[in-house]
């Protein structure tokens, strides 16, 4: 069975970073993209940032570029999202997700539904 486990989340002074990793289970990085989504109370979710390892592609939201940064380790299945200079919008529950990229559209499919496989959230929240 393929699992995501996302961890990494806490509170953190605006300002501060955290690292979110996703690890990975069931599938492997050379054959799936990964992408992390987010979601604040009262709103959809909405894509953050994808890795796909085979070509090293990478994309972020406009509001997180030059502070997020993704990463993966394919030797523990796993990727990483850094994230600098957190401010209190980029609080919300943080998803990570899985596309194989052999039978999706898109390597980054913007929308959730698009996405095949889906790890349980981690809250991050930044105090002002």
């Amino acid at each position: 069975d393929v699992q995501l486990q996302a961890s990494g989340g806490g509170l953190v002074q605006a300002g501060g970073s955290l690292r979110l990793s996703c690890a990975g289970s069931g599938f492997t990085l050379d054959d799936h993209a990964i992408g992390w989504f987010r979601q604040a109370p009262g709103h959809e979710r909405e894509r953050v940032s994808c890795i796909s390892e085979p070509d090293g592609s990478a994309y972020y939201a406009d509001d997180v570029k030059g502070r997020f940064s993704t990463s993966s380790d394919n030797a523990k299945n796993t990727v990483y999202l850094q994230m600098n200079s957190l401010n209190p919008g980029d609080t919300a529950v943080y998803y990570c997700a899985a596309v194989n990229l052999y039978t999706s559209d898109s390597w980054c499919p913007p929308g959730p539904s698009e996405w095949h496989y889906w790890g349980q959230g981690t809250q991050v929240t930044v105090s002002s």
